[in-house]
């Protein structure tokens, strides 16, 4: 799975950095991802930070 932040619609409140810090940190006031292929054992921590991203700025893609 990749997955990818749009720095745009992103808003810094860490909540993804929290949920999955394997995957997610942050560059300045803004999330990146520091991978863009998800390992297997971090898929689930991912999609939870995806999922619970208040402004959606989080992308999954198969």
């Amino acid at each position: 799975m990749k997955v990818t932040v749009d720095e745009e619609t992103c808003i810094g409140c860490e909540l993804c950095v929290e949920t999955c810090p394997e995957v997610f940190e942050m560059a300045g006031d803004k999330a990146i991802a520091k991978m863009s292929d998800v390992p297997k054992d971090l898929l689930e921590s991912c999609r939870e930070a995806a999922e619970n991203c208040p402004v959606e700025a989080i992308k999954l893609e198969d």
